[in-house]
């Protein structure tokens, strides 16, 4: 059966390091932290450091129609969404897509985790205490509220969905929009994910887990994923988009393509619905089918963008993870967490660090794990510690995401040639 190719013509982001991607590369770039010490007022809140954008976020250019019933975690996707449709179609990107693709031609995935949570708090709390709340509060919790408006916003009318999926959302997102293009069911989707759970509930119920990082002090040790000191992660907040088309009517329209959607796998653990599987058959099976479905050997994996969320648990599994699959070329290849720099943003992160795949290959920069200053001698591949690394011929690279629930998501990236 004969299978589309599936660029990548377009991507925005906004998180703490920065409000559109390319000004979150350059503080990537900088080896600056999205994260700072922040005393929660509820004392049941052990953690200390978070990744929260301070600047009111800019969604002046939206109409009232699309605002009045969208929370903080899908005004952020708005931010990407309109920024990686801008890359790909110019700034009357409205009318670019009318006249290249009609509208049931397009569609759109965005996911979150826990979407509009935060909000939904807020009107509890106001109801509880006044009897009213927002009257649109029941639109303002759905998960799908982000894919639905934004959909409205730019006349997406073919293949929609919203993924919840926890820390894999965002993989799964690109994953499963290029398998909509490859299929033939659209010939543009716009692809990406959200989170803003900052409400004093929302933290604790993670922080109650012992998920979030118990450093108290040393934003260096508050997220060191792979290193020895490692306590947890740094929730963080975010989202992050990118615009993927069917090759061929990418070519024909005169697109700058960015990269290219190869490989994307998906499979689950069936085991514990916050630790991953001790068997590891869930991330070697994504990891290795989406490698088999890009074509390639694990000898032309050029980079791995890993999950390493500086937990304890993942960071080992991982790494036993990697070894199981590339086994004598799994220390030859250089890795990084780029959660060192950004924080977790939890669903976004696949999207996010998708980008940072695409970046590496332009520039040919593996970006560093920062902070990684006391090595876990039982993670011995290559993080690529505290430097950045400058290799050329970066053409195919990994991007692996896992997340509660026990799903396991991998994407293959390759350099347009």
């Amino acid at each position: 059966m004969y299978r589309n190719r599936v660029a990548i013509t377009g991507y925005g982001a906004i998180c703490p390091l920065g409000s559109s991607a390319p000004d979150i590369w350059k503080s990537i770039k900088e080896y600056r932290l999205g994260y700072s010490r922040y005393e929660h007022p509820n004392k049941s809140v052990t953690t200390k450091f978070f990744g929260r954008i301070e600047e009111p976020i800019d969604v002046s250019k939206f109409s009232k129609k699309i605002l009045k019933s969208m929370p903080r975690f899908g005004r952020l996707g708005l931010i990407a969404a309109d920024e990686a449709i801008e890359m790909a179609f110019g700034k009357e990107s409205l009318a670019e897509l009318d006249k290249y693709y009609e509208p049931f031609d397009r569609g759109i995935i965005f996911g979150t985790g826990w979407g509009g949570e935060d909000t939904s708090i807020a009107n509890n709390g106001s109801y509880m205490k006044y009897g009213v709340a927002s009257p649109v509060a029941n639109l303002e919790c759905m998960p799908s509220v982000g894919t639905g408006l934004m959909s409205i916003n730019w006349n997406l009318r073919g293949y929609q969905n919203t993924p919840v999926a926890a820390c894999a959302t965002g993989n799964i997102a690109i994953g499963d929009a290029y398998e909509v293009i490859r299929s033939g069911r659209a010939k543009m989707m716009l692809a990406g994910a959200a989170e803003s759970v900052l409400n004093d509930y929302n933290v604790w119920t993670l922080d109650v887990l012992g998920a979030l990082t118990r450093e108290q002090e040393d934003p260096e040790k508050a997220c060191c994923p792979f290193s020895a000191d490692r306590s947890g992660f740094v929730l963080s907040e975010g989202s992050a988009a990118v615009v993927l088309e069917n090759m061929e009517d990418a070519i024909r329209r005169g697109a700058n393509i960015l990269g290219e959607v190869i490989g994307y796998a998906n499979y689950s653990d069936a085991y514990d619905i916050t630790a991953p599987a001790s068997d590891l058959k869930g991330r070697t099976m994504a990891i290795d089918k989406a490698i088999e479905r890009a074509e390639l050997e694990t000898d032309e994996i050029h980079y791995i963008n890993a999950h390493g969320t500086s937990t304890p648990l993942n960071d080992a599994n991982e790494t036993r993870a990697i070894k199981e699959v590339f086994e004598d070329d799994a220390a030859g290849i250089p890795i990084s967490s780029t959660k060192s720099y950004t924080g977790h943003l939890v669903s976004a992160s696949g999207v996010i660090e998708s980008i940072f795949c695409l970046k590496t290959m332009e520039d040919d920069m593996v970006p560093a794990t920062v902070n990684l200053k006391t090595p876990d001698e039982e993670l011995d591949l290559d993080f690529t510690p505290n430097e950045h690394r400058f290799v050329e011929g970066i053409d195919n690279v990994l991007n692996i995401n896992y997340g509660f629930g026990g799903c396991n998501s991998a994407l293959v990236l390759r350099r347009y040639k």
